[in-house]
């Protein structure tokens, strides 16, 4: 009587196999399943953290066309200026018989105003501040357009007496001897302090969208550590 040995082993290798692969087959979805848990816990950015990050870059690209025109129309021009202080004396003050022409509408009188340099026997005309002295006539003042004869020629007399009371004794202007040697200017309109109300706003505005930008990036940051 024979006995078959190679059976047994046989019939136990289907069964071992079939474990091995079903332990495989387990394996794999717990590995998804983790992976796919982990990636629904991994935080999200939201609709309103999103619409701080545009506004906070939104602010910043404002800012910067805010610097470009503060520094073509204020600091550009207080760079350039090259007016120093000065004490001016009253010359004489004139309004001139042919009135000047207002846009065409009507004409105004002039008011032309003379003062000199304290230290100095040279007169010049007296202008109101920097762009004054670029229009193409050397009056001080001119009054607005219309067609009221008498109220302009009160209306420049009344500045005529203004200007005597003010400028009778020694008083304050400003000189350019180089660039404007026949011109003073009673007041700087382009100033250091201009300047600087000037670059506040935008420095302001650039300030605010760096920080909500970066306020909103470390709140996601903190997020992403404590899930991870």
């Amino acid at each position: 009587m024979f006995l078959n040995t190679a059976s047994p082993r046989r019939s136990f290798s289907i069964p071992i196999n079939i474990n091995l692969h079903g332990a495989r087959r387990r394996q794999t979805r717990s590995q998804r399943g983790e992976a796919e848990g982990a990636r629904s816990q991994m935080p999200t950015s939201s609709v309103g953290e999103e619409r701080a990050i545009l506004l906070g870059f939104t602010m910043m690209a404002f800012s910067v066309l805010m610097f470009f025109v503060v520094g073509i129309t204020t600091v550009k021009p207080y760079i350039d200026s090259c007016w120093e202080q000065a004490s001016c004396v009253l010359t004489q003050t004139d309004i001139l018989e042919e009135w000047v022409d207002c846009r065409g509408v009507s004409t105004v009188p002039c008011l032309t105003v003379t003062v000199s340099v304290t230290g100095s026997n040279e007169s010049a005309f007296l202008q109101f501040d920097e762009d004054s002295v670029f229009l193409p006539n050397e009056c001080f003042y001119l009054p607005k357009c219309q067609l009221d004869r008498k109220g302009l020629q009160d209306e420049v007399q009344k500045v005529e007496k203004w200007v005597d009371n003010q400028l009778k004794n020694s008083s304050a202007c400003f000189s350019d001897q180089k660039g404007h040697p026949n011109h003073i200017i009673l007041n700087r309109k382009y100033t250091l302090q201009r300047v600087l109300f000037g670059l506040l706003w935008p420095c302001l505005m650039l300030g605010g969208g760096s920080l909500l930008v970066g306020l909103v990036k470390l709140t996601q940051c903190l997020v992403w550590y404590q899930v991870c």
